[in-house]
């Protein structure tokens, strides 16, 4: 049996307390800032005391069922919800989405998608249009940055070519018919976005037969 000595102990509850303060999930940059090694660290993963969520994330072995909900929003606190996962979250769509969609900075360091859990289908977009109709979400209790109903209905017309037609179709039907809709600012997006035409021509089918 492989002894345990005082100093793994110290170390293990210093990783410890620092999981719980963030959350439940931390970076090896966050362990390092605190003083402790690579080596350490993957000593730590190895005994089974912490477990690798992902390339270069850790959480205990107890808060490893997270919901995804929790793990979207200490990973990426800068991403947006957008495009199916939006049009799931306003009822636009009824298809579970089998990754989180998320709108990212071109600045954005793509090493951070890799090998994520949960799956992350990742949107990078120009900084001018970033911020343009983000609003906060309830995910189950957690606060997630999300695209309003507007911006998620011109990301459809903007991105029609990759979308399954059918569930373009949901959508923008369902947008149509939602009472909490704004046409004034799906109008100010469509322009920013430069799809108004195409907006404007099918609304006006939609919305008045």
């Amino acid at each position: 049996m492989r002894l345990i000595g005082g100093d793994f102990v110290n170390n293990f509850e210093r990783v410890q307390s620092i999981i719980i303060n963030a959350g439940g999930v931390v970076r090896t940059a966050d362990f390092n800032a605190a003083g402790l090694s690579n080596t350490i660290v993957s000593d730590m993963c190895k005994r089974g005391f912490i477990i690798r969520t992902r390339s270069g994330y850790y959480a205990l072995p107890q808060h490893h069922e997270q919901r995804e909900e929790e793990i979207i929003a200490q990973l990426f606190p800068d991403g947006i919800v957008c495009r199916d996962s939006a049009l799931f979250y306003y009822g636009y769509n009824d298809r579970t989405p089998l990754e989180w969609h998320l709108a990212f900075s071109r600045t954005v360091t793509r090493s951070r998608f890799e090998s994520n859990s949960p799956p992350v289908c990742y949107y990078m977009v120009q900084e001018s249009i970033l911020d343009l109709g983000k609003s906060e979400g309830d995910w189950n209790g957690i606060q997630l940055a999300v695209y309003d109903r507007e911006r998620t209905i011109c990301d459809c017309f903007k991105r029609r070519s990759q979308m399954d037609s059918e569930m373009f179709a949901k959508a923008v039907n369902a947008y149509a018919a939602d009472d909490k809709k704004n046409l004034a600012s799906l109008s100010q997006y469509a322009k920013k976005l430069r799809v108004n035409k195409k907006v404007t021509e099918l609304m006006e089918v939609l919305l008045n037969g």
